[in-house]
């Protein structure tokens, strides 16, 4: 739809799971309970940790901080396990894949908003798809800033935007669309904070140029 690998201007996975969402809410928002299967007689379903604390759920409510941890809890496929997320990002950080910089800079602002709002930090941070969407999605070369000041600027404008959805929102999540807002932000972003060239002087407006 965008054209091809490079061509998208915002992330094509997370455009997708948005238009699902919004035609889907039911499916896409009900969750398996963890072993299910291992307890025939105990409900199927389950809420996730975000959606309880929505519903004002207490924390002796909410899966403990280990569960949340490991991915003993109800989610999205690939979210759960913060462990394993974490991980994969040491790893890919280790390779040179991806910079720490939009990961620390995300989770970093998201924490401290979450602070600031009086809600649950941890839950805050491992629950939902913060480490999956700051690690895996935000760090995307064509849809994320080319400088670091840029980077910066992104991350923190995620973070911003998904604490804000998560607190004044409808919805319990706001990873998805923090990004897709932010992405659609990358031009402008990079064009403000892209190095002047040694020996020019800075643009100062179009009739310059």
């Amino acid at each position: 739809m965008f054209g091809g690998i490079g061509q998208n201007f915002v992330n094509p996975a997370l455009t997708a799971r948005i238009i699902l969402l919004n035609s889907f809410p039911t499916p896409m928002t009900t969750w398996a309970k963890p072993f299910f299967y291992m307890h025939p007689s105990d409900a199927v379903t389950t809420a996730s940790p975000l959606n309880l604390l929505k519903q004002g759920a207490s924390i002796d409510q909410l899966p403990s901080y280990l569960n949340m941890f490991i991915g003993d809890r109800a989610g999205c496929l690939g979210e759960t396990c913060a462990l394993a997320l974490i991980l994969g990002g040491i790893y890919l950080v280790v390779r040179k894949v991806i910079s720490p910089v939009i990961p620390l800079c995300y989770i970093g602002t998201a924490a401290v908003l979450s602070l600031c709002m009086g809600r649950n930090v941890l839950m805050d941070v491992l629950s939902g798809g913060l480490l999956l969407g700051a690690i895996f999605m935000a760090t995307d070369y064509t849809t994320s800033p080319i400088t670091i000041k840029g980077q910066v600027i992104f991350a923190i404008g995620c973070g911003v935007v998904t604490m804000l959805i998560r607190n004044f929102g409808n919805l319990p999540e706001g990873v998805s669309y923090s990004i897709v807002l932010m992405n659609i932000l990358v031009p402008l972003i990079d064009s403000a904070t892209r190095p002047v060239a040694f020996g020019k002087e800075p643009v100062k407006d179009e009739a310059q140029r």
